[in-house]
């Protein structure tokens, strides 16, 4: 790491010493870029990275909300404004009870690259609560949905910013909250983005990370002269990244053996059975466990960490952070695992990821990887601005492109500023920081 990169971080650290997540996300962005800024030491001269790490704006509030037993509670809820230098801000909505300022950081940070390297004009941001959905009846989380818009709103819009889904945040969350921000404002725009079919929704974006992780796998394993075909493939997490990257890897001619969600892991040798997984997740919104008694010869396994000491050949962590840490990581390349791509936002750890990299493993970091999720959604802004509806055919045709052009930049990045041409985390990293670089330098001191 330069002494530009390394004194951004120490300052970083200091001011930031609690917020774990975003001090990990932020290490290894900032080392990844140490060769960008030796090779333009004018960025260091505009003090380039100095605003680059900081959110443009951080909105913090408290939502209250009366539950079934008629008591007020109270969450506390976030918007990480973080970079509009190439669009408008653009990031998801996570309720979970682990959200906090460090974890929303983190995922603002990173959804900055990702979003440049989509090639579409949206900015980077992040929000959510840790407000819990599980367990809610629906009348619960409308109420928290309607409070949680009825204070956000004068922050967002089609042209600032436009939230969408995350983990916690589905379908029905959304459209509480779509409802909430027209009532409230008047307007019929495109503000928020996984909204239903029926108003302004698209198609194809249900499916989106899941198909486009599997897109980009493609790219990375046909550029380096391997194939999905024939292989058998672990898919961390139950939720729609994980389901759909389980489809859509099934489709191309591998085998899914595995899948889990935070209780534990199920194991079926002939192949999962995504048929009956949707009807339990999706439909149910049971547990993960309950598959082991509707499909004879499979197994279910308490605690989900064990389940990358199955052997693979292809692993797409699909659950959430750090789920994939440093003896995970050297377990899967012991069992002959070569190809590791992130459909989660920052799945491995520090520890995990530099274990794949020194042992030649394909590598598709999480915001290359797991970014098609956010180009459908950019695909769904704009739908709206036309006031038109593409085909799911349409869609999945721009998705491919897009995923295409992303891997091409991470590999053409990893050339030029990598340690190793497969280097695909300087890649990611660097490509998607040059284009906010650029737009930032042009911009001024803002």
């Amino acid at each position: 790491m330069n002494a530009y990169t390394s004194r951004v971080l120490e300052g970083l650290k200091a001011r930031n010493p609690h917020e774990s997540e975003f001090l990990q996300a932020a290490t290894e962005i900032l080392d990844s870029l140490s060769p960008v800024f030796d090779k333009h030491p004018e960025y260091e001269a505009a003090g380039l990275l100095e605003r680059f790490v900081e959110p443009e704006r951080v909105i913090l509030f408290r939502v209250p909300w009366v539950d079934d037993q008629g008591k007020t509670q109270i969450n506390r809820a976030y918007r990480v404004q973080y970079n509009s230098a190439i669009g408008p801000y653009k990031g998801g909505i996570r309720l979970h009870p682990s959200v906090n300022l460090s974890i929303l950081k983190f995922l603002g940070l990173e959804q900055i690259l990702k979003n440049s390297l989509t090639g579409l004009p949206i900015g980077g941001g992040k929000g959510g609560s840790d407000f819990d959905p599980k367990g809610k009846s629906d009348r619960e989380v409308m109420a928290f949905c309607q409070s949680f818009i009825t204070e956000l709103y004068r922050h967002i819009g089609a042209d600032t910013d436009v939230p969408a889904g995350d983990i916690g945040t589905g379908a029905r969350e959304i459209g509480y909250m779509y409802g909430q921000y027209k009532r409230l404002t008047g307007l019929y725009e495109g503000v928020l983005t996984g909204k239903g079919l029926t108003y302004g929704g698209s198609l194809g974006r249900k499916q989106a990370t899941g198909y486009g992780l599997c897109y980009f796998t493609k790219n990375m394993l046909e550029a380096n002269g391997k194939s999905i075909d024939g292989q058998t493939v672990v898919v961390s997490g139950s939720g729609n990244v994980a389901i759909y990257a389980a489809e859509k890897i099934t489709q191309m001619g591998a085998k899914v053996v595995a899948m889990s969600d935070s209780n534990g892991y199920i194991y079926d040798a002939n192949g999962i059975n995504l048929d009956v997984v949707k009807q339990i997740k999706e439909v149910e919104r049971g547990r993960i466990k309950e598959y082991a008694a509707r499909v004879p010869g499979s197994v279910y396994t308490e605690g989900c960490k064990g389940i990358w000491t199955i052997k693979c050949d292809i692993a797409l962590p699909c659950a959430t952070q750090n789920e994939l840490d440093g003896e995970a990581a050297k377990t899967l390349v012991a069992n002959g695992c070569y190809c590791v791509a992130e459909g989660a936002n920052m799945p491995s750890t520090l520890e995990a990821t530099e274990t794949f990299l020194s042992n030649d493993v394909l590598f598709g970091p999480g915001k290359a990887a797991n970014a098609g999720g956010v180009a459908t959604s950019a695909l769904e802004m704009s739908q709206n601005s036309q006031r038109l509806s593409w085909t799911f055919e349409e869609v999945d045709e721009k998705l491919k492109g897009i995923m295409a052009g992303i891997f091409n930049q991470c590999a053409a990045a990893a050339a030029e500023y990598g340690d190793k041409p497969t280097n695909y985390v300087i890649g990611a990293n660097t490509a998607g920081f040059l284009k906010v670089a650029e737009a930032m330098m042009a911009q001024g001191i803002v």
